[in-house]
């Protein structure tokens, strides 16, 4: 017996068999009918009820219920039979559930609820019902019929059993809720509203998938639950809350609690389910609930509303949906944004209209740990809680982040509406705003995420195109993608943005103020938090959709609450300002942005200083502050890349708080503790010590992570710093407080972790950093340049790819800003500059390359208002390039080492650096010499390249001394570099520089080539001398005071005047020495003749110079350059020798000679012609004419310089002489002098009577000039010696030379005979007659005292003699000259030595007449002869008076002897008047037959003179004898006698001589002795005096000499009157004989003896011949 057989047969039996259990219940009696129920019960759980026994299960236990029996047990069976089977339909199944509705309304509490519970369990049975049966039908698609508009609610004929049963159902509980009679609910009696909202929302929130998925339900919806909503909604809508009843004309219903808050969760429901079908009623909801969070409404609904509110904020999709629905469409109520506001002005109500009892100083709850209760030892356990101008309002935890867990809206039970704790709703609608920021955010986020993968795999697969969104093209968005869901991913995203940024731009202004209130009100570090991540992801989620304004404004509201309250910063006030004119008042709402208040109790942790420019005291930072700044650093570190042009508003506030704190930048720009500089330091807490390393921390790796911002972001981030940087250098301006460096040290970091794309950020970086630089305040400066130099430093050091060796570009970007450093003006600034060149050099010198240029251009941009340190810094790092770097530099940088190097010559800041920069000149002249070839390889690559860029340009090359070859033109800018510093103000940097100058010319000259020479004379060396020349004659000539109290100056160069002449000296010098050794070369150049007319300019105007160094020196050179011997080589040398010199062998060959010009190779004949003279070896003229032509122009110009040089020195100054500008030295005339010999070799040829002339004039000038007295101890011998000077020597050398050469020359050249006589004649009165030099009064030397003339004569005796031997000399050569007979040179020697012999005694030296006397008698014992000789031709006719007049003057002298004359000088003496008297006798009687008449008569008259004794009165007795010349006197007489008696006399005229010479004598005889014999008469016993006795004694012994001769004479030789004269002689003799002296006694006796020859008896024929 199987059981299912009699389960089925009772099924369909099972009316009979519940009919007795029917019955039973019928009984009414309880037990009977509690058996019967059971039994029912067992059965329907068995599942053996039909459809029929149902029903009438049902009818029973309907009867009961109206009997009132058993009613916990009607419930249970009814549950029972509707959830174990499923055979209830229809008006049974209406019927079950009226029996519980009606049951629920019962008096007993027990029964209601059990019937509450069980129709809510009936309800949702009913739904599932219609669930399943959905699904069993699910596979078969049946086509709905078409809906007509308004359909009949009875047309439920399409739905299946349980859906219709369902829809009945709802359909009734509408009709219930609205109070209308239900449909199909038949025999309901009472119902209450609140059960019946409870059912609907139970169902809606359920089984909405019935609702959506059949229309019919849908329909529902629509028609009439919306409207049901809507019509029990209004009197909530219209309650205003304490408006009087009497004011409105109809009794205004109040706010139901119960109601209202169904209505409320039933709306709910509705929203969250059907939003997609009600849109427009949804916003009639919505715009509902945002009226219900009015202040104006009661407590507790505005508290339910917003935990409704909290409902939707927790759904960010269903919130997406509202703004795609609304606030985008065009006329529609912006119901999203409305929400946000709402809530932003609910919150703000709740501290704006503190309800009574709410107040914090009123009824704070102790318990409650208000504000007033601080926990123990004074620890701050305060409770969570928002406070704000006085309102306190607790936090309470309401519900877990990100679920909206409500309180009211679950007071089911509540009919009265509950007492709402304070802080609750504020609680409330805080979550619901942090849950609303968290949801939008981070859904928006997500998408954006998804999006930017889809774009990464685009790019990925299609690297060559743009990932774009094509809105709406199905599908198309990812090409080639097979993956659908991602294809529809980037559709949806497409429209996406859209909908994000109506999003938010929507809720920002209502979050903004919302958060901003709540963030200044709240207390509790936790909240604080929160606000703080809200208002930071809403920040980053603008900057991410490149929404701007909202963006800065949550950053404005973050920066804000990190500064203290009311702080003033100009960045955020103009942000707020903006926001606050975009009136936040939105759809009535008035949104107002709250300024934060100030008295906030909070933990104070900082005390600091603002940043401002006028300091205002102090500033005090909390607790809360500090959180909001690293919420601030937070932000700025993860979402940099968003920022944009806010990152100005965030690094302000940075560097305020910075500041505040007391943080200064370190190295690198990391931020570290320090002390405040000025006003009362910053005081900080503990609390916020140990938060400052951290601070400090985040800071430097928020610029740390600016690596992975992208280069806009980069950019941004940059602007903003520098900006910052720009208002930080405002503030610092004219005031030395401490300025802000926040932004420069952060550009610092910034620029350091970004070295890989520093290109980039360089310009804007650099080119702010260099502003700062220029800043007056030290300090900034100081941060900006060690900034800038440290970003240099790194950038050079960093290893780039490509290297920085590669990308010259970049090289040269980074060094750029390193030359700007020079324009500053600074000298902190220029030190930093320089010391980093340095540090560069030393690290990365090597690899500089195409960066020199702007290196060394910082080295050198130096001036001299510097100062010594910059200076000396600058040249360290010059030093280091010559010494390290000149072979790693390109070549075309070496003329900026030459140039940079001079102008620290050049400054005159520091004289050691001048003096070692000339030296460092010399280093890099050694360098090319070197380095010589390498140089011109590559100078020559590069000048072709320049050529070609010029001639693509169309331009021509432009470089200094450009036709030149470049190399040479680098020498030549060394040598001009030199060469102003030969010229440069202070004396030894001159003299160094000219020395080096030289040296290099002379050591690395061959190295240049031919042409070059040109410049190098031309714009080099005569450019050099020119400046000299100019600088020396315009120089001072004030006495400059020892320099610098210890140095002590020389007096040689004591005034600028003297300093220049060492300068001019050493640059003659220089020059003419390479004139010397570089003739070769230079004479190949065309114009060699005009240089060297430019050097002898040169040489004239220096010896001419006022200066006796000058001067001396000038001749030096000039006979420097007159020495000069042509460097002889044997000819096959010659190629070698020219080939190093860098002369093109062509030139070599002797045939190109034929040419202009001069051959280069002489034959070795000339060595043999080469004249030496006086060891100075010369050039001789060259073979070949235009050679010898072109020589000798050179040779004669450099006599013209000569002769003007010598003029002009020597020609005496005309006027008045006191102030007496410059008398020429000796030392200088000699030299002068000393060249005309070597002069003379070469220009004898053609050298002319008239330059002969010149050359006396000269001569005669220079001996006549002065010494002044100072000098002349030094130049004078003393006066006895008889020296001559070397200026002396030297003329008469010059003579000798000429003389000699008219000796050997032709004839034409012994015209000059007699001019040479004519100087040498002149000399030879200087004995006599010392020269006058002008009018200047000379004292002789012998009475200088040296102290009192300033200028002495010199001694021109020993000169005078000279030059009379010279003379001598020269006339025993040249005596029968023509030029000399014609000239009467015989003459004018005799003329000239008159004056000696005529002075005699008064000669200023003895020996000059002696010698004048000596040289008379030579020069007669030559002339004579030849004057006899040409008597006939009457050239010598005026000779003979002259020399009559000479004898004259000697013999019978006006001057008397001195007196110290000792006897044996005065015989001397006498000696040398015999001698002329036997010249007389020798020479010149026995020829008197050629000489003219009166000649003879005068020398007869002289001897005659001397013969006859005349002594002058004034000698002694003793010396008497020996005073009267008797000597002379006797030879005189002799000498008459042998003439008168000479038997040789040829002609009659000698005769005539010896007669008349006769006749005078015999009369002075008898004079004599007549006088003699009258005297002695007269005296009487007297004796007479000695002298007239001596007289007597000398006639008587004449006569007695005439005698002898008498007798001895032919006897027809004499003449009749002589006897007749010596006869009548005797009368007198014989009276004498009285005479009483012995002496004359026996003088008569031998007197008188030889008359007896004569007594004879006359003779007649003797007296015939008398008459």
């Amino acid at each position: 017996y199987l059981w299912n057989q009699p389960v089925a047969t009772l099924k369909e039996n099972s009316s009979e068999v519940v009919q007795p259990f029917l019955m039973g219940c019928g009984t009414k009696e309880p037990k009977i009918t509690q058996l019967c129920l059971a039994a029912i019960q067992r059965l329907m759980s068995h599942e053996v009820v039909s459809e029929a026994a149902a029903g009438n299960i049902i009818n029973m236990l309907w009867q009961l219920m109206e009997n009132g029996l058993e009613e916990l047990k009607l419930l249970q069976t009814v549950l029972v039979l509707l959830t174990t089977n499923t055979v209830v339909h229809d008006e049974v199944l209406s019927k079950a559930i009226v029996l519980c509705f009606r049951l629920h309304f019962t008096k007993d509490n027990i029964t209601n609820n059990t019937a509450a519970a069980t129709v809510r369990q009936v309800v949702t049975v009913v739904f599932e019902r219609m669930v399943a049966e959905d699904e069993r039908f699910k596979g078969i698609v049946e086509q709905p019929p078409p809906v007509q508009g308004n359909t009949n609610r009875r047309s439920v004929s399409t739905l299946r059993p349980s859906a219709k049963d369902a829809y009945m159902l709802f359909q009734d509980l509408c009709q219930l809720v609205n109070a209308d009679a239900p449909y199909w609910l038949v025999g309901m009696t009472e119902m209450t509203r609140t059960f019946g909202l409870e059912l609907l929302e139970s169902v809606l929130n359920d089984f909405p998938g019935v609702f959506l998925q059949h229309q019919e339900f849908s329909f529902l919806l629509k028609e009439r639950v919306c409207p049901l909503v809507i019509k029990l909604f209004s009197p909530n809508i219209k309650f205003r809350q304490g408006s009087s009843s009497a004011a409105s004309p109809a009794p205004v219903e109040k706010p139901y609690f119960p109601i209202c808050m169904r209505l409320l969760r039933v709306v709910s429901v509705l929203i969250k389910h059907f939003y997609s079908l009600l849109v427009t009623e949804c916003e009639i909801f919505l715009s509902l609930l945002v009226k219900f969070l009015d202040g104006e409404k009661p407590q507790w609904l505005r508290a339910v509303a917003v935990e409704s509110v909290h409902r939707l904020c927790v759904q960010p999709h269903l919130l997406r949906s509202f703004c795609q629905s609304y606030d985008m469409k065009q006329h529609s109520t912006k119901v999203f944004r409305d929400i946000v506001n709402a809530l932003g002005s609910f919150i703000q109500s709740l501290f704006i209209v503190p309800n009574a009892g709410n107040t914090a100083a009123v009824s704070a709850p102790a318990a409650q740990g208000g504000p007033g209760t601080g926990g123990v030892s004074g620890n701050l356990t305060t409770q969570a809680a928002f406070e704000y101008r006085g309102t306190w309002i607790p936090l309470m935890t309401v519900s877990v982040q990100g679920s909206a867990k409500a309180t009211y809206l679950e007071m089911l039970d509540k009919v009265e509406p509950p007492s709402i704790p304070e802080g609750y709703a504020m609680s409330v609608a805080f979550s619901a705003l942090l849950d609303l920021v968290r949801g939008i955010t981070s859904m928006i986020e997500r998408e954006l995420a998804m999006e930017e993968e889809a774009a990464a795999e685009f790019r990925e697969a299609h690297p060559d195109k743009e990932w774009q969104l094509q809105p709406g093209e199905n599908g198309q968005g990812v090409e080639g993608d097979k993956e659908e869901d991602k294809q529809m991913i980037c559709v949806s995203i497409s429209g996406a943005h859209l909908v994000w940024e109506e999003m938010v731009s929507a809720c920002w202004c209502g979050l903004l103020a919302a958060l901003s209130l709540l963030l200044d009100a709240s207390t509790d570090e936790t909240a604080t938090e929160n606000i703080l991540k809200a208002e930071l992801t809403m920040a980053s989620l603008c900057g991410r959709l490149g929404l701007v304004t909202p963006r800065d404004a949550f950053i404005t509201a973050i920066c804000k609450a990190s500064l203290p309250p009311h702080y003033t910063l100009t960045a955020l006030s103009s942000n707020t300002a903006n926001l606050s004119s975009k009136a936040y008042s939105i759809q009535g709402q008035s949104v107002q942005i709250i300024s934060p208040s100030s008295e906030s109790h909070q933990q104070v942790v900082a005390v600091g200083q603002p940043l401002t420019a006028q300091p205002q005291g102090t500033v005090v930072l909390t607790a809360k502050n500090i959180q909001c700044m690293r919420t601030l650093l937070n932000l700025a570190h993860c979402h940099g890349a968003v920022l944009g042009t806010s990152w100005q508003l965030v690094l302000a506030t940075l560097q305020h708080l910075v500041w505040i704190l007391g943080l200064k930048p370190g190295v690198g720009g990391a931020l570290k503790p320090g002390r405040a500089v000025e006003g009362p330091s910053t005081v900080l807490t503990t609390a916020v010590m140990t938060d400052l390393p951290v601070i400090s921390n985040i800071l430097s790796r928020l610029f740390e992570s600016s690596q992975y911002l992208d280069d806009v972001s980069l950019h941004h981030l940059i602007n903003a710093l520098c900006s910052l940087s720009l208002e930080a250098m405002e503030m610092a301006y004219g005031n030395n407080k401490e300025p802000s460096l926040f932004a420069v040290a952060k550009l610092l970091e910034t620029g350091l972790v970004n070295m890989d794309r520093i290109e980039i950020l360089w310009r804007p970086l650099t080119g702010h950093l260099l502003e700062v630089c220029q800043h007056p305040n030290s300090r900034m400066r100081e941060w900006g340049a060690e900034a800038l130099t440290a970003l240099i430093k790194a950038g050079l050091a960093y290893k780039h790819d490509p290297p920085l060796a590669q990308n010259q570009r970049l090289q040269l970007l980074l060094l750029n800003p390193l030359k700007e450093l020079s324009n500053v003006l600074h000298a902190d600034i220029r030190q930093k500059q320089l010391e980093s060149v340095l540090q560069i050099l030393q690290s990365q010198g090597d690899s500089l390359g195409p960066g020199w240029p702007l290196v060394l251009g910082v080295i050198g941009a130096i001036r001299n208002d510097q100062g010594e340190s910059l200076i000396r810094t600058a040249f360290q790092c010059l030093q280091l390039v010559v010494t390290d770097f000149l072979p790693t530099m390109p070549c075309t940088c070496l003329q900026i080492v030459v140039d940079v190097a001079g102008s620290f010559g050049l400054q005159n800041q520091e004289l050691n650096i001048s003096l070692t920069s000339i030296g460092l000149l010399w280093n890099i002249s050694d360098y090319f010499f070197q380095r010589g070839e390498a140089i011109t390889q590559e100078l020559g690559r590069e000048e072709e390249a320049l050529q070609k860029q010029a001639q693509e340009k169309g331009e021509t090359l432009n470089r200094p001394f450009h036709p030149a070859p470049p190399f040479d033109c680098l020498w030549l800018c060394l040598y001009a570099k030199l060469g102003e510093l030969c010229v440069d103000p202070r004396p030894a940097v001159r003299k160094s520089a000219g020395q080096t100058l030289f040296s290099t010319i002379a050591a690395h000259g061959t190295l240049l080539q031919q042409p070059t020479w040109h410049i190098v004379i031309w714009k080099v060396l005569f450019h050099l001398l020119d400046c000299v020349r100019t600088s020396s004659t315009t120089a001072d000539k004030e006495k400059i005071e020892s320099g610098g109290g210890n140095i002590l100056i020389h007096h040689s160069r004591d005034t600028a005047e003297k300093q220049w002449a060492e300068t001019w000296v050493l640059t003659l010098a220089g020059v003419a020495r390479i004139f010397n050794t570089r003739r070769y070369l230079l004479q190949q150049l065309g114009d060699f003749f005009e240089a060297w007319e430019v050097l002898l300019n040169h040489i004239q105007s220096a010896a001419l110079s006022k200066n006796n160094e000058v001067s001396l020196a000038a001749l030096k050179s000039f006979q420097e350059i007159l020495q000069i011997v042509t460097p002889v080589k044997d000819s096959d040398k010659a190629g070698d020798a020219f080939a190093a010199m860098g002369v093109p062998p062509v030139l070599i060959d002797p045939l190109s000679a034929s040419g202009p010009g001069r051959p280069l190779v002489r034959s070795d004949s000339l060595v043999e012609r080469l004249t030496r003279y006086n060891g100075a070896e010369l050039q001789a003229p060259p073979p070949g004419e235009e050679s010898a032509l072109e020589d000798s122009a050179l040779w004669w110009s450099a006599w013209n310089t000569w002769y003007r040089t010598g003029t002009d020195s020597t020609r005496p100054p005309s006027g008045p002489t006191e102030k007496l500008s410059f008398i020429p030295s000796q030392p200088f005339l000699t030299a002068l002098i000393q060249i005309f010999p070597a002069l003379y070799q070469h220009i004898k040829a053609n050298f002319s009577m008239e330059d002969l002339k010149k050359l006396g004039v000269i001569l005669h000038g220079a001996v006549s000039v002065p010494i002044s007295s100072d000098a002349s101890p030094f130049i004078l011998p003393s006066y006895t010696e008889a020296v001559l000077t070397s200026l002396q020597e030297a003329v008469l050398t010059s003579l000798d030379v000429l003389q000699k050469a008219i000796c050997v020359g032709p004839e034409n050249l012994q015209v000059m005979y007699p001019a040479i006589f004519e100087q040498l004649l002149l000399f030879v009165e200087f004995s006599c007659k010392p020269p006058q030099y002008g009018r200047m009064e000379t004292k002789h030397v012998a009475n200088a005292k040296y102290n009192q003339a300033e200028w002495v004569a010199l001694n021109y005796v020993p000169f005078a003699e000279r030059s009379l031997e010279v003379m001598v000399d020269l006339y025993h050569k040249t005596a029968c000259h023509k030029a000399v007979i014609n000239e009467k040179v015989l003459q004018n020697i005799i003329k000239t030595l008159r004056m000696p012999l005529g002075l005699k005694y008064a000669c200023p030296s003895e020996s000059t007449w002696k010698l004048a006397v000596s040289s008379l008698l030579k020069v007669l014992s030559i002339g004579l002869p030849v004057a006899r000789q040409h008597a006939s031709s009457g050239k010598f006719d005026t000779m003979w008076p002259e020399l009559a007049n000479a004898f004259e003057d000697f013999l019978f002298t006006k001057s008397t002897p001195p007196d110290n004359l000792s006897i044996q000088e005065f015989q001397k003496n006498e000696a040398i008047d015999v001698e002329v008297v036997q010249l007389i006798s020798t020479e010149i009687l026995p020829f008197a037959n050629f000489i003219p008449k009166d000649f003879v008569g005068q020398i007869m008259a002289m001897l005659n003179r001397g013969s006859i004794h005349s002594q002058s009165p004034s000698f002694t007795e003793a010396e008497i004898d020996v005073r009267m010349r008797e000597e002379f006197s006797k030879v005189c007489f002799e000498t008459l006698l042998q003439f008168s008696f000479s038997n040789k006399v040829s002609t009659p005229q000698e005769g005539y001589i010896s007669r008349m010479a006769l006749s005078v004598l015999l009369k002075r005889s008898q004079d004599v002795l007549r006088r003699y014999v009258e005297d002695e008469r007269l005296s009487g016993r007297c004796p007479l005096p000695r002298q007239q006795v001596t007289e007597i004694i000398f006639v008587l012994k004449a006569i007695s000499t005439l005698m002898d001769s008498l007798k001895k004479t032919q006897p027809e030789n004499v003449d009749g009157n002589t006897w007749a004269q010596v006869i009548a002689l005797y009368p007198t003799l014989v009276e004498c004989i009285t005479c009483s002296s012995s002496e004359v006694s026996s003088a008569l006796k031998e007197a008188l003896g030889p008359f007896k020859d004569f007594m004879q008896p006359p003779v007649s024929r003797v007296q015939n011949g008398e008459s």
